[in-house]
């Protein structure tokens, strides 16, 4: 028996070692970060078109209507992710101010617009053939904006005259324009600005006077509104009016519990059979958890804790301050975004209607979250172990197609007008 033990330990030993030894290559954070985005992409594909099948036959005659929307999406969304792997470090930084006037344009143009759309359809606006989402645009915007401030501000974040100009005013005036046709992202963005202080070294007082603020504006949108108010009382208890305010939690719950350990097997879901509103969107984990069973929905739940650790592990590694602050915001960011979306769907949050990062349908979305992991793989590649493995690398044809740039510390030797560290 203690040599059973024994072999046991010793083999559980071998399986550790092995994990840390390939934790150590340098270029682990660029694999693992490809590898669990893809995989969670790949999940996101299959279970759109399984979750969209019957509302795409019932709406549009096919079953793959919805399906190769996202499929469209996926491909301008690898397009992304493939521009902004060859992007220099820096770039992103110059980025950061045009990506902030563009969103607070469409943005401001969405709440100027009549309020002829309602529902989802006032989150949109449509030119031509292409339809975007300006608050997606806002999340990517404040990460990069907001990082570019605080690193210049970095030596004065103690006064706070120093730290709420220009951030605040400009985070505020986003965040309301978000918020007022959606919350829900609003309340993401909340906790990317939070996240995005926090990791820049922020006192804690601060970050509290914050959220009591931000808290204050939540309540104050949510009692404007009474649908609004309706999520809330319905979350409380979404039994007491399950076929009318409580519909959508109460199916999403009965989803999840019908698919067991196992699942009722791929497609085989009947909650996708319009019980569950916005099945394919915001509550595409229900039927994960019903064709999947629970073992799908921890091995998502994986997916995202590897793409979290792998986004703070860069943000470790890598030497460029502004690249390391985006890293870890983009960490909290996605990893926030995710369990707000599975907790509406488990019952422990309120429902606030944001997608799923890389597995809901929605074109805007992917197409950021694809940008903004590329953006990170980009990162991956500039941390010094990984930047001289690929320059070696650089000295073949294909190893040039993967050689680094010159890191960020680099650029600003050879310009010194360019952002500093």
């Amino acid at each position: 028996m203690v040599a059973v033990v024994e072999a046991n330990v010793a083999g559980t030993g071998g399986v550790v070692a092995i994990v840390q030894g390939l934790l150590r290559r340098p270029l682990a954070s660029f694999y693992l970060l490809l590898g669990s985005a893809t995989l969670l992409l790949a999940i996101g594909l299959v279970m759109v078109l399984s979750a969209s099948s019957i509302d795409s036959i019932v709406e549009n005659g096919s079953a793959f209507t919805v399906f190769l929307e996202q499929a469209t999406s996926a491909g301008v969304g690898l397009a992304a992710f493939g521009v902004a792997l060859v992007m220099r470090p820096l770039w992103f930084r110059w980025l950061a101010y045009p990506l902030l006037l563009i969103s607070t344009a469409l943005l401001t143009l969405l709440w100027l617009r009549p309020s002829v759309a309602v529902g989802r359809e006032a989150l949109w606006i449509q030119v031509g053939p292409v339809t975007v989402q300006p608050s997606e645009i806002a999340k990517l915007a404040l990460v990069l904006w907001g990082a570019d401030v605080l690193i210049r501000k970095r030596s004065l974040l103690a006064q706070w005259r120093q730290l709420a100009i220009p951030l605040l005013p400009v985070s505020g005036t986003l965040l309301l324009l978000v918020g007022y046709n959606d919350l829900g992202t609003m309340i993401c963005l909340l906790i990317l600005l939070c996240g995005l202080l926090w990791v820049s070294g922020v006192r804690f007082r601060a970050l509290l006077g914050l959220a009591a603020a931000a808290s204050g504006v939540v309540m104050l949108l949510i009692t404007a509104q009474p649908h609004r108010l309706e999520r809330i009382t319905s979350y409380l208890n979404p039994f007491a009016d399950e076929q009318n305010t409580g519909h959508q939690a109460v199916q999403g719950l009965y989803a999840l519990s019908t698919g067991g350990l196992w699942g009722v097997g791929l497609g085989q879901s009947r909650s996708k059979w319009e019980y569950v509103p916005e099945a394919h969107n915001d509550f595409i984990f229900a039927i994960i958890g019903e064709e999947l069973g629970l073992i799908g929905c921890v091995v998502v739940i994986a997916l995202y804790a590897v793409l979290t650790y792998t986004a703070m592990r860069i943000a470790r590694r890598i030497d460029d301050q502004y690249c390391r602050l985006v890293a870890a915001t983009c960490a909290i960011w996605l990893a926030g975004q995710a369990f707000i979306n599975m907790g509406a769907v488990v019952g422990i949050l309120p429902i606030t209607g944001i997608p799923l990062p890389l597995i809901s349908a929605g074109g805007s979305s992917l197409v950021i979250t694809m940008f903004t992991i590329g953006m990170l793989a980009t990162f991956a590649r500039a941390e010094p172990a990984a930047a001289t493995t690929l320059r070696t690398r650089g000295r073949s044809r294909w190893g040039k197609m993967w050689a680094v740039p010159p890191s960020p510390v680099r650029a600003q030797q050879l310009d010194p007008a360019a952002p500093g560290r």
